[in-house]
């Protein structure tokens, strides 16, 4: 008993293998292109934490000295000595 296929078998299971291929590689494409729109987000979010660390870095060098604590401490939150007045004006 010996089954004999036709082209058209062959040539609609490859359509069908083909065409399932295409499914799942396009879903693979989808998924690096997702992924590298994530890492440049993610790069530019390293690179905006990176100058806020520089920044801190100097404020905190700044801050270690205790002329510029004093004024610091007086700009930001409004500080002043006991014998003095300060009026604040926005």
């Amino acid at each position: 008993m010996k089954i004999e296929l036709s082209r058209r078998f062959w040539w609609i299971t490859t359509g069908i293998v083909g065409l399932f291929m295409l499914v799942f590689v396009g879903q693979n494409l989808l998924h690096v292109w997702e992924l590298k729109r994530d890492i440049a987000r993610l790069e530019e979010e390293e690179e905006l934490y990176l100058e806020r660390i520089a920044k801190d870095s100097t404020l905190v060098e700044q801050l270690s000295h205790d002329d510029y604590l004093e004024e610091y401490a007086r700009e930001q939150f409004g500080m002043q000595r006991a014998d003095e007045e300060v009026f604040i004006m926005k």
